[in-house]
């Protein structure tokens, strides 16, 4: 194998020894053709396997420049999920006379995988996703996302709630994937939280299940996902994560498929409980079966111990349960909830009138009576100064809703900026689903958007990164440093206290 992010002397060494086949990358694969390590001359077989994908990340031009430095005397085998006319054309300009096989099927998925799909948006994915995990019966998992920070994100809060799960994307080195690729085929590593591209023909017996926690945009993608399970006639589930706003890409999958895709409900607290239950009693079983000579010392233990307290062996079993389980019950109550879930939670979210699809309007608050009231206990010099109606709405000075923050990017009108724009960032970046991004307004060199109060530092951090028409974000609050209001008449006046050397105090 000859490929990226992994070292180039090792594979020298390996051509050099002579091989027979050799499986690579295109990058690569160029690479050592032009370094004259890899000759091309006496090939007699090419396979271009997932050629539409390929495609789809850019490689077509490597391809076409490694066909035209083959041999003419050769045989060509192209695999392709799909045929879009780019691939027809290299077939065309490179296969002499080829046949075309196509395997058909009713559905463009296995028909051994149940696919359901749950509506969840926001904070309450991770929810669904801890329920999903404590009440499917599983071997192996790989949940998929859009992002490489939120794959990180979710193997991070996952490990906190007792999960073995490690993400792999793309910035993540070669070495360390296969570690981990590894780690999941051994057993030792349970969960996988990935991006579409690094488990790109990913096959591991062990993966029973398939979580979408992202939709994909495209179809295509969301067949290779749920192809990483079932596979080899083995049976397989597949669950997908579908925001309310997502639907019509739901809707879209299932005609590509031409497969009915299931909805599923929120597994319940009784679900979770049972399936506790059921663990908790064939832990007990295997020990049984798998231990019994690592029981002799405690049976005799327990039995001295009752003699001497003369208490029921049952109030000591379930003692010793107690004693197992620590600090954690072992149901869990009405409603759980992670660690640290709060921002974005249900305190406060955008008006339904201010979002819609991804832009946003500047609408007109409504008046407030026990704000007002508020206004009439503070002094005049208290108060802000009212900048025109114009400039406040210009501004993004007046407050944000319940439960949300202000906060400024450093992108604006002069840099051609729709609010579009920056709801796809912001919900690529972070992770956060669009309906909850509250108002934006957009000034001529800088913008305001609301956003969940209590976002995590990380999240605060990435965002930062992000890029929007070639400029970094660099979110910050709006009143730290650079304010969210028009001019300085805008700002509210803070009353400056003095004291007296008589010890009273004087305003300013």
């Amino acid at each position: 194998p000859i490929y990226g992010g992994t070292d180039f002397r090792g594979q020298l060494r390996q051509l050099q020894r002579g091989v027979h086949v050799v499986v690579g990358t295109p990058g690569r694969v160029m690479d050592h053709m032009r370094r004259g390590t890899l000759d091309l001359s006496g090939l007699k077989t090419l396979v271009l396997d997932e050629a539409d994908e390929m495609l789809r990340m850019g490689f077509i031009d490597d391809v076409e420049w490694i066909l035209e430095q083959t041999p003419e005397q050769r045989q060509i085998a192209l695999f392709s999920a799909t045929m879009p006319d780019a691939i027809r054309k290299i077939a065309k300009k490179h296969l002499n006379n080829p046949e075309q096989v196509t395997i058909k099927q009713k559905t463009t998925t296995a028909a051994n995988i149940r696919q359901r799909y749950m509506i969840a948006s926001g904070r309450n994915k991770l929810d669904a996703l801890t329920r999903i995990l404590e009440s499917e019966p599983y071997d192996g998992v790989i949940i998929f996302s859009r992002t490489k920070t939120m794959t990180v994100e979710l193997a991070d809060r996952l490990r906190a709630r007792g999960y073995a799960a490690t993400a792999i994307n793309g910035e993540i080195p070669q070495a360390k994937r296969e570690k981990t690729i590894h780690a999941l085929k051994k057993g030792q590593l349970d969960i996988l939280i990935a991006t579409d591209v690094v488990a790109r023909g990913l096959d591991v017996e062990r993966i029973s299940l398939i979580i979408n926690y992202d939709i994909p945009h495209d179809t295509e993608s969301y067949v290779h996902r749920i192809g990483r399970t079932g596979r080899a006639g083995r049976s397989g589930e597949a669950i997908l994560f579908v925001a309310p706003r997502e639907k019509r890409l739901l809707h879209a999958i299932e005609r590509a498929t031409n497969q009915k895709i299931e909805p599923m409900q929120m597994p319940s607290t009784d679900t979770i409980n049972a399936r506790r239950i059921e663990q908790f009693k064939q832990k007990i079983s295997d020990t049984l079966t798998n231990h019994p000579e690592g029981l002799v010392f405690y049976r005799d233990l327990i039995a001295q111990y009752q003699e001497d307290n003369d208490v029921d062996p049952l109030e000591i079993a379930a003692a010793l349960a107690k004693l197992n389980q620590g600090n954690e019950d072992l149901l869990v109550s009405d409603r759980p909830q992670g660690r640290q879930e709060s921002f974005g939670a249900d305190r406060g979210r955008p008006s339904r009138h201010s979002r819609r699809d991804g832009r946003r309007e500047v609408s007109r608050e409504r008046s407030d009576s026990r704000s007002q009231g508020r206004r009439h206990e503070r002094s005049r010099d208290d108060r802000p100064r009212r900048a025109p109606a114009r400039q406040q709405q210009r501004s993004g000075s007046r407050q944000p809703e319940a439960g949300m923050e202000r906060y400024r990017i450093e992108v604006g009108r002069a840099h051609d900026v729709q609010p579009g724009n920056i709801v796809g960032a912001i919900a690529n970046e972070a992770g956060l689903s669009s309906e909850h991004i509250g108002r934006i307004t957009i000034e001529e060199d800088h913008s305001f958007v609301d956003l969940p109060e209590g976002m995590p530092k990380d999240i605060k951090r990435d965002l930062s990164k992000a890029w929007v028409k070639g400029r970094q974000l660099k979110i910050s609050l709006a009143g730290e440093g650079k304010t969210g209001y028009a001019n300085k008449r805008d700002k509210p006046r803070k009353k400056l206290h003095i004291k007296s050397q008589s010890g009273t105090k004087k305003s300013k």
